[in-house]
């Protein structure tokens, strides 16, 4: 089997990383098999904490993912080994019990917010993405988001947002965008952009 692609998309919260991964699954269904991995589902397991205790965490910190685990499951992709991708809850702040089973695909998009700000798994990107999108418009986002999709109430996600989103997105995700290759501005329908991302894709398939 053809060693697979590994396409890291990176950016603060709500940038636009899940938009630009759909655009880019459209853009090969029909020549080779794409599949997406969420840095989100390798959250750390916390069955053992109570609610109270998990919602304290501070989830926009790179020690709140289980980094080794995701990139012995990277790393098993990249050598053909189907995996078993853990899930996560987002109402029940947890692991979830359901696993994913995903078989190697030519090409692997990876989104995530430190995709870039981690090493490890940044050395195993072959192209290197990153949203760049203001500050208003992530939380704006992040708010109808969480509220209508998230189970959070408003107050939660404000207070969330000042008290370590924004400091751990100005601490490591702002200063990983020196690694990419790429950079989306705020406007994820560029099209010209996505196009040279597509064509890159299919020079390397090819």
């Amino acid at each position: 089997m053809v060693r697979p692609i590994i396409i890291g998309i990176a950016g603060g919260t709500a940038s636009g990383k899940t938009t630009i991964a759909n655009r880019l699954v459209e853009s090969f269904v029909d020549e080779t098999h794409v599949t997406v991995i969420r840095q989100d589902d390798y959250y750390k397991d916390q069955t053992h904490k109570t609610m109270a205790e998990r919602v304290k965490n501070n989830y926009d910190h790179p020690d709140a993912f289980d980094t080794e685990f995701l990139v012995e499951q990277l790393s098993a992709l990249k050598r053909g080994e189907t995996i078993l991708k853990p899930t996560y809850d987002y109402e029940q702040h947890t692991r979830s019990d359901i696993v994913e089973m995903i078989a190697p695909s030519r090409v692997i998009v990876l989104e995530g917010i430190f995709v870039l700000a981690q090493k490890e798994v940044r050395d195993l990107c072959d192209i290197k993405v990153y949203c760049d999108t203001p500050d208003d418009i992530r939380f704006i986002r992040r708010l109808v988001r969480d509220v209508n999709e998230r189970g959070r109430t408003v107050e939660s996600v404000i207070n969330q947002y000042l008290s370590t989103v924004k400091p751990m997105h100005d601490a490591f995700i702002e200063p990983s965008k020196k690694y990419a290759h790429i950079i989306f501005p705020e406007n994820t329908e560029n099209d010209v952009a996505i196009d040279l991302l597509i064509t890159k894709i299919a020079s390397i398939i090819q």
